[in-house]
């Protein structure tokens, strides 16, 4: 499995507009994060979680040419605004893409692009179909994926599970009914918003103390603000088995 981080930043991404934070003007090319999603190369498929407001320009940039499904986590807008960007494989393969998420997740998606859903097809629009999941493994053309369910404050969310590799941006807390599907993890993703704690995501030593839970050979934090501090001298504080991700790192699982 090849995993690429298409975006590691929380919902403003960083650097932050209008903010002269010594995060926001660092020249470290690892401290410029575009909002969160991720690419999974797997059993010659290929996956996305997540397409957020940054997508067209992380499909430029890994040159991404080919999508078997995209997979979502949540509804808020920094993890579904680019679903548009779909188009460009529609033109090309002249086939809808497949959608797996909650019915929650489906009935927003409805809202916000109507005129994709739309019974009278706007010329152009993209295309695609969705496929509901619930708490039980489905899968992505033969790929079998577990569904986690976590909080992201009082909001249920989805995290996933592909082989060895386990995913879980917006993550507040993890019920203990998750905790045998994520066990056994090689790689665990998990997110980290910051230094101190907040209301609706974990912050690095919460994270960091869930990693020493499941013991994973490794461990990879996402979803960071700013707030986090730069990522050269966060990065040398962690245990040896976990980093901070960055926009464009390519991992093998």
């Amino acid at each position: 499995m090849k995993v690429t981080f298409l975006g590691t930043g929380t919902s403003q991404g960083v650097p932050v507009p209008m903010c002269d934070c010594k995060v926001c003007r660092s020249t470290d090319h690892r401290d410029q994060r575009l909002r969160c999603s991720v690419y999974i190369e797997y059993q010659g498929k290929d996956i996305i979680i997540d397409t957020g407001p940054d997508f067209r320009q992380q499909l430029l940039r890994e040159k991404i040419m080919h999508i078997d499904g995209i997979l979502f986590t949540h509804s808020h807008h920094d993890h579904i605004a680019g679903l548009d960007d779909v188009r460009c494989f529609n033109f090309k393969y002249k086939k809808p893409i497949g959608i797996y998420t909650s019915a929650a997740v489906e009935q927003r998606l409805r809202e916000v692009f109507s005129y994709i859903f739309s019974e009278v097809q706007y010329p152009g629009a993209p295309q695609v179909y969705i496929t509901r999941i619930k708490d039980k493994v489905f899968s992505v053309k033969g790929v079998e994926i577990t569904p986690l369910q976590v909080l992201h404050g009082k909001l249920p969310i989805f995290g996933f599970r592909i082989g060895d590799f386990t995913y879980l941006t917006d993550t507040s807390f993890i019920p203990e009914s998750e905790n045998e599907k994520i066990q056994g993890s090689k790689v665990i993703v998990l997110d980290a918003l910051r230094q101190t704690p907040h209301p609706t995501h974990l912050h690095l030593d919460a994270a960091i103390d869930i990693i020493k839970k499941f013991q994973p050979q490794k461990a990879y934090f996402i979803h960071m603000s700013h707030q986090m501090g730069l990522h050269d001298e966060i990065e040398k504080l962690l245990p040896e088995n976990m980093h901070l991700a960055y926009d464009g790192l390519k991992i093998e699982v």
